[in-house]
């Protein structure tokens, strides 16, 4: 599998970059891709969300009324579910909604997002980017050199500062380290951009 080459400057290198094999076989699973992204979109909730039951509510300590003799039903606590100001029955708890899905699952995913990008032409690489420092502008210049529209994701070969910050305030532009983003990140992106040092070392 083969993906189209730039400069950092945003123009065609002649020829393409042959992808790595051992990522790039071709293979989506669909399956898992599915199970994964949506595991990763319930860890995104917080589940802080509370309601007071029998147990943790205040009040209601007395009795309102004797049991009989009043005409009335009979009541114990004025904090019971069935009155007003009372506590919640079944209600909604703090809980932790995202699955575990193993670390083989997840390189799966991972592999069938860049395979798909890649069968679509969604996936380019470039050159080292190299920045010295920061430059919106630079990078700015480089998205509107490949025609880059909607999402981008930029892999960058390890952690680079000064990408990342010259990134940071362009709108639909993230910036990960190759090997941290997910397999949301990547399908999230409308184009990937990959640095071609971060493929050698795949």
């Amino acid at each position: 599998m083969k993906a189209k080459a730039y400069t950092a400057a945003g123009a065609a290198r002649s020829g393409k970059v042959t992808l790595p094999d051992r990522l790039f076989d071709g293979t989506v699973n669909q399956d898992v891709l599915h199970q994964v992204v949506t595991a990763l979109l319930a860890h995104r909730r917080q589940g802080t969300h509370s309601t007071k039951t029998r147990q943790t509510i205040r009040g209601g300590g007395t009795k309102p009324w004797r049991q009989k003799g009043t005409g009335r039903a009979r009541a114990g606590s004025v904090r019971s579910p069935l009155w007003r100001g009372g506590a919640i029955i079944f209600g909604p708890q703090p809980r932790d909604y995202a699955p575990q899905i193993s670390r083989k699952l997840k390189r799966l995913a991972i592999t069938s997002a860049l395979n798909a990008r890649a069968q679509d032409g969604d996936l380019i690489v470039v050159e080292s980017f190299a920045y010295s420092e920061p430059k919106t502008q630079k990078l700015a210049g480089f998205l509107e050199a490949v025609e880059a529209e909607g999402n981008v994701l930029v892999l960058t070969d390890g952690i680079q500062r000064e990408v990342y910050l010259s990134g940071r305030n362009i709108p639909g532009l993230l910036v990960l380290p190759w090997g941290e983003a997910s397999a949301y990140d990547i399908l999230w992106a409308d184009l990937v951009v990959v640095e071609e040092s971060a493929l050698e070392d795949a």
